[in-house]
């Protein structure tokens, strides 16, 4: 119990963060980056069920961060970026990860996706290895050191 109650007030600790950062947070690249990165988590293990994927697509539409975009603009990337994923999990990752190093030159936003991913991830109460692996993945992209998020 201990692990998700540290989970839990890290993902709530991030999702303040965010907040105070939300009016920074309005580009195209930021959208993209960020719904590249909810797919890829939901993706993290190869594969996305159809629960896994309504409960990505209920968390991004619930998040007040990605609400500065209308929700079925978010949805249809979201989608786009699962199809790719599950067509060929690698070469699709690679395009993401490149979708996703787009924030790159832009500090907070690309702190924001790497928080997002952490937020989408740990949901279910449960941040596993493969979800923490493409995490770290993506802050490679994004030229941030995996262990300022305890990665």
């Amino acid at each position: 119990m201990a692990l998700w109650n540290r989970l839990r007030e890290s993902t709530q600790t991030m999702q303040a963060q965010l907040l105070s950062k939300k009016n920074e947070l309005k580009s195209g690249a930021f959208r993209d980056a960020s719904m590249a990165m909810c797919a890829l988590v939901a993706a993290a293990d190869g594969n996305v069920d159809p629960s896994e994927r309504q409960r990505t697509a209920s968390l991004i539409a619930g998040n007040e961060v990605l609400q500065n975009f209308p929700a079925d603009d978010l949805r249809r990337r979201f989608e786009e970026y699962v199809t790719k994923l599950t067509a060929d999990f690698a070469f699709g990752k690679v395009a993401i990860l490149q979708d996703i190093g787009k924030v790159k030159k832009k500090p907070a936003e690309a702190r924001a996706v790497i928080q997002i991913g952490i937020i989408i991830g740990g949901a279910d109460g449960h941040f596993d290895d493969t979800e923490k692996g493409v995490v770290r993945e993506a802050c490679f992209a994004v030229g941030l050191e995996p262990g300022e998020f305890d990665l």
